[in-house]
């Protein structure tokens, strides 16, 4: 016989009582997540928010015994206060326009899928500052979720972001006692409705100012060395790029794609942004207009890098007219377009009408 757990001279433990009560249906949410922002400009938030952000090695990609004296040592203590700068020049009453829009969006994709008869809970997190993911995760657990569709503002699949995303939240879920059923949407840079929400936004623009004489599509860069190891995330930039230039019907001497956001002396993804903006501006070019069809929401990198440093490079180089097309943000094609990816991937799952709220 298997020996007794109970103490010598102990009374035996009483039996677990029998539950009578059927066990709650589980409940399910979808975690709408972002990159992150830091909670104010100023030089002592952006400290923080940086160190999480380039601390990350899924972004920089550098042995941590080399790289984070030179972090916590050099750019610490001298990009805060610039970077600060930076988003002061973009900051809105209500915040971070990323955290704005991020929170925006997930407030209609919630009303969009209940229009539809989901009940589930949305929640929009962020990868690095507030509401960090363990926080909103802990908080959906505390609702009583069981299962979470987890989506991210990066249409184009990188292990800077997507991966780093996913490994934080398998870390907040190696950590729990009783686990969430978890499915991740890794990308959706092909998708109908995401590449004809942002036709419908480049023709809505064109409407009201005309044509240019050329289109950007500018993405966020990354080291060409993560393409080396195998990030498919060049690839898709491209496609996204040439299925919307097909959409639009552009001839391929009417638009083209670069990417922005170069950081260190590493070569990055080419061309750049900038320097293709200046190059154009100096052969005379009359109008260019610049798409970021990477950014879901406006931010830092939209607003700021491309609405004002490139537009003064074009302008300063010798262009005449410079067009920013908003990112996509609360547009009702792209919030449909997210509720249709939504709908797909909760397939199976118990959101109808008689799922709990």
């Amino acid at each position: 016989m298997p020996r007794s757990a109970t103490a010598p001279g102990a009374a035996p433990a009483a039996p677990l009582p029998a539950s009578t009560a059927p066990p709650p249906a589980p409940r399910t949410a979808v975690l709408w997540c972002n990159l992150g922002s830091p909670a104010s400009p100023t030089a002592a938030a952006v400290r923080p928010y940086l160190a999480q952000f380039l601390g990350d090695p899924r972004v920089v990609e550098i042995p941590r015994a080399a790289w984070l004296p030179i972090l916590h040592g050099v750019i610490l203590r001298t990009r805060p206060a610039k970077s600060a700068a930076k988003y002061a020049s973009i900051w809105t009453p209500d915040g971070s326009p990323l955290s704005v829009w991020t929170r925006k969006q997930a407030a209609l994709l919630r009303g969009w899928l209940g229009e539809r008869g989901h009940r589930v809970a949305v929640r929009d997190a962020m990868r690095y500052g507030q509401p960090s993911l363990e926080s909103q995760l802990d908080a959906l657990v505390a609702e009583g979720v069981t299962r979470v569709l987890v989506m991210q503002a990066y249409p184009q699949y990188s292990a800077t972001t997507t991966a780093s995303t996913i490994d934080a939240i398998n870390a907040w879920q190696a950590r729990q006692r009783r686990q969430l059923e978890l499915r991740f949407v890794n990308d959706y840079h092909d998708d109908a409705g995401y590449i004809d929400a942002l036709a419908r936004s480049v023709l809505a623009h064109w409407q009201h100012h005309g044509r240019p004489d050329q289109l950007v599509m500018s993405f966020h860069g990354i080291p060409a060395r993560n393409i080396a190891l195998g990030d498919p995330y060049q690839d898709q930039c491209l496609r996204t790029a040439r299925l919307l230039a097909e959409r639009l019907q552009l001839p391929a001497s009417a638009w083209r794609c670069t990417f922005q956001s170069r950081f260190g002396r590493a070569r990055w993804l080419e061309p750049y942004t900038e320097p293709t903006l200046r190059e154009l501006g100096a052969s005379g070019l009359g109008r260019v207009d610049v798409l970021c069809p990477g950014f879901p929401a406006d931010c830092l990198e939209t607003l700021e890098e491309i609405a004002m440093e490139g537009r003064e490079a074009f302008l300063h180089s010798g262009g005449k007219e410079f067009h920013y097309i908003p990112a996509l943000n609360d547009d009702r094609h792209w919030i449909t377009a997210l509720a249709d990816l939504a709908e797909r991937h909760l397939a199976g799952w118990p959101t109808g009408r008689n799922a709990p709220a």
